[in-house]
């Protein structure tokens, strides 16, 4: 039996029905809404994870700044 004997075979298209009634609309919208709001979750944590680290390293800039130039300076040694 050649591949185009087994694609041509009567009983194909009744597998392929078979198979297709088992699908159930409201699962898959279902499965679909909760891939849509896992997508903007993932998204908007990703974003609060950026926003996050660049909130925290502009203070520390600043924090480190302050203590830079609020510092005594050193004392030169002038001959």
């Amino acid at each position: 039996m050649t591949v185009l004997d087994q694609f041509f075979d009567e009983s194909l298209p009744e597998k392929v029905t078979a198979e297709a009634r088992e699908i159930h609309f409201g699962r898959v919208l279902a499965t679909v809404l909760a891939g849509v709001f896992y997508l903007i979750g993932w998204v908007a944590a990703r974003t609060c994870r950026v926003v996050w680290f660049g909130l925290a390293w502009s203070v520390t800039a600043v924090r480190v700044g302050w203590r830079e130039g609020y510092a005594k300076p050193a004392a030169s040694s002038r001959a």
